[in-house]
């Protein structure tokens, strides 16, 4: 069974439960009001016609008239209305001359029985009789059992018969509604089922309507979100496979060359070549130890080993240990770092965050030029800032910097090495210590990469 179905099922079997009690309820209260309906004009009956028993009193001086006649108590009870041709003592219209009504009693002043019902006495409506403002008797009016006469129950039964038939129009009525209630309900469901099987089936193009403000058209927007983000991760997935397929074919393009001209003779196997093949295997390396290193990352098994240590010693080492290479490469590296700055990490992997912002650095910073590096600690947080010099990042460029394999080829191309992953790995290690990094315009005129270390530590 459908969803749907099963939706309508329960508004249907809902909906007959709730009419059909309401039904109930309302011949329930028909009865009950009718009833009382009855027992009201009954009363309001005797109490009109009081005064004539009164006035009968009156005329014998007592009430030992109807207790020597006690089916004469029908005569000064008459109805309002034509009397059955059935009752005893009729002869046309008006009361028959003997005749008890039913549900009715007469007591006398002291509450003994004069006429009347012998099983209808204190407890039911009562009617006083007064003759000069003294009470005489009093008239009972016993509960009704309900509509007796041809009239009262054929009104009875045509309210029933009403009764139903709206029930019915309004549980045909509501079923309808309930039909297309769940139809329009689950429709949504319907479309997020496909575009479900459409993902499984590797379409990360597939789109829902999201254009409804309840619950499933939030839904339908995650569903959306999630897609488009599946669609990014495919293409990003796609350029990876292409970059570093590029990146593996220029140097196994270049110790190629080398080796075939080896070979034809075209070089001699000199301290030169050799140091030229040594070169391309040794970026062969390190792209290989960059992508293992990420891949580990990924995977969540890059090792880490936290303890607590000083980092602004470990910033000044890595500095210092530079410095030549620096110099060498027409840039002055200096340090702006605080006396002392315990942090809580792994001592190795923020040297290799710190060594891979230095060679970044230093590769793509025009000589002469400048590069600084500022460690501080703001609240319980720790900060890195490493700036350079021209030339700049773009600020289109800069939200890709750690992206893996993105340059900027304008200004940061694969002239002057490098595959691109260095500042990935920077943004892994940045995560794995609780923190973030940001890249921006440096003050030196060019960038400014900005690490975010969480956690508490001291400093002087």
């Amino acid at each position: 069974m459908n969803l749907w179905q099963r939706l309508f099922l329960a508004f249907a079997v809902l909906t007959s439960v709730v009419l059909g009690g309401f039904v109930l309820w309302q011949q329930y209260a028909f009865h009950h009001d009718f009833q009382r309906y009855l027992d009201d004009t009954a009363l309001a009956q005797l109490s009109d016609q009081a005064p004539e028993l009164a006035a009968a009193y009156a005329a014998h001086g007592d009430w030992a008239f109807l207790r020597e006649d006690p089916g004469q108590l029908g005569r000064w009870l008459s109805p309002r209305r034509a009397w059955p041709p059935d009752f005893p003592g009729h002869h046309g219209m008006g009361p028959p001359h003997a005749w008890a009504p039913p549900r009715v009693s007469l007591t006398d002043a002291s509450g003994a029985q004069v006429a009347g019902d012998p099983h209808v006495g204190p407890g039911g409506q009562a009617v006083p009789v007064l003759w000069q403002g003294r009470r005489v008797g009093t008239l009972w009016l016993a509960p009704g059992p309900g509509p007796t006469d041809e009239v009262d129950r054929a009104f009875a039964a045509a309210q029933r018969r009403t009764a139903l038939r709206a029930g019915a129009v309004a549980l045909l009525l509501a079923l309808l509604l309930a039909w297309g209630v769940a139809r329009m309900l689950l429709a949504p469901l319907a479309a997020l089922a496909a575009g479900t099987r459409a993902l499984a089936a590797g379409d990360f193009g597939r789109r829902v309507p999201s254009d409804r403000r309840d619950e499933l058209g939030r839904l339908a927007r995650d569903f959306n979100q999630l897609a488009a983000t599946l669609e990014q991760h495919r293409d990003a997935r796609r350029q990876w496979g292409v970059d570093i397929a590029h990146e593996l074919r220029t140097p196994l393009g270049v110790l190629r060359g080398e080796i075939q001209a080896l070979q034809d003779g075209v070089r001699t196997p000199d301290r030169t070549a050799l140091d030229s093949l040594e070169a391309e295997c040794m970026r062969l390396t390190t792209l290989v130890e960059d992508l293992y290193q990420l891949a580990l990352a990924d995977a969540g098994a890059l090792e880490y080993r936290f303890e607590t240590f000083d980092f602004a010693v470990r910033v000044r080492d890595a500095v210092a240990r530079r410095q030549p290479a620096f110099a060498d490469a027409g840039l002055r590296l200096t340090a702006d770092v605080c006396a002392t700055l315990s942090v809580r990490g792994d001592p190795r992997r923020l040297d290799q965050l710190l060594d891979n912002l230095l060679v970044n650095a230093m590769r793509y910073t025009d000589a002469p030029g400048r590069v600084r590096v500022t460690l501080a600690r703001r609240g319980m947080r720790t900060y890195l800032w490493v700036d350079d010099s021209a030339p700049g990042v773009p600020s289109e460029a800069l939200p890709h910097l750690f992206d893996r394999l993105y340059r900027v080829d304008a200004s940061r191309s694969r002239a002057q090495g490098g595959a691109g992953l260095g500042l990935a790995i920077v943004a892994a290690i940045a995560a794995a210590h609780g923190g973030s990094v940001e890249a921006g315009m440096s003050p030196l005129g060019g960038l400014r990469v900005e690490v975010c270390l969480s956690g508490a530590g001291e400093y002087a």
